[in-house]
């Protein structure tokens, strides 16, 4: 067997690494080789591809948020890798600027990923996804959270709405591969909009297990999220109708919804 073929069999892994109080990480490995995605730090990369024996091969930018890029020259310190980011922003170091439809495609690991648009939280904000090791995923940075969504900080409630659909529209069974462990307080806010929402409630019985023994809640799936997520849920009528209420006034179609949902998490405690 060629070691191009070793490399399409190999298993692909992905891990999160922890950073800040609340950031991940993403790791994407096969045992040899690694992709990094949004390296707000050096240390706990280069912590954890000494440690696993693995040999950066990439690393993917979805925003120029600091805490998403800060590492990025770093760990370039050690050793030059190309770095795929979004066309549209400053960032400090990029040598592929994508956009929407372009796509990924690397050998080790062997992965390849498709480009979205995702622009809200900053301007230029991009998502990959697809498929590795025959799962489908979502690296979305900080577009879509478990139970909650980016702030609106460069874009408008009307483009965060869009974004936030077209990542809906994904294949249920996606995998969520966000930035930050924002889920228990995601889903308490939430449960302030959708109290009666059963699917709701279990999930977040099952998110407060998992912190509790220490353990991330990420990923979460597209089709939980269509389900639970105030944010993916602005046609409901038991949404709009809270909505309306914490506005003080009817709101006017989706985007209306979803500029109020935005605000009332915003000042969430």
């Amino acid at each position: 067997m060629t070691d191009s073929a070793r490399q399409k069999k190999a298993r692909i892994r992905i891990e999160p690494i922890n950073a800040f109080t609340d950031n991940y990480i993403w790791l994407i490995e096969d045992g040899q080789h690694a992709v990094v995605v949004d390296p707000g730090q050096a240390e706990p990369v280069l912590h954890a591809l000494k440690a696993a024996g693995l040999t950066l091969t990439a690393i993917l930018l979805t925003h120029h948020h600091q805490d998403h890029v800060g590492g990025v020259k770093d760990i370039l310190k050690q050793g030059v890798v190309p770095v795929y980011g979004p066309a549209m922003e400053e960032l400090p170091v990029c040598d592929h600027r994508l956009s929407q439809g372009d796509r990924v495609s690397l050998t080790a690991p062997h992965i390849e990923l498709q480009v979205l648009d995702v622009p809200g939280h900053t301007a230029g904000h991009i998502a990959y996804t697809g498929q590795i090791d025959g799962e489908p995923v979502l690296f979305c940075g900080d577009t879509l959270f478990v139970g909650g969504c980016g702030r609106v900080f460069e874009g408008t409630p009307a483009q965060m709405l869009e974004s936030l659909d077209k990542l809906a529209a994904l294949p249920e069974q996606t995998q969520v591969y966000c930035a930050h462990e924002y889920t228990l307080s995601n889903l308490r806010w939430a449960l302030t909009v959708d109290a009666e929402n059963p699917a709701l409630i279990g999930f977040e019985h099952m998110a407060i297990a998992t912190r509790q023994a220490n353990q991330p809640t990420v990923p979460s799936q597209i089709g939980l999220e269509k389900r639970c997520n105030p944010f993916l849920r602005t046609r409901i009528p038991s949404v709009v109708k809270a909505a309306s209420e914490w506005a003080g006034h009817t709101l006017d179609g989706p985007v209306e919804v979803f500029a109020a949902l935005r605000n009332w998490k915003n000042g969430f405690k």
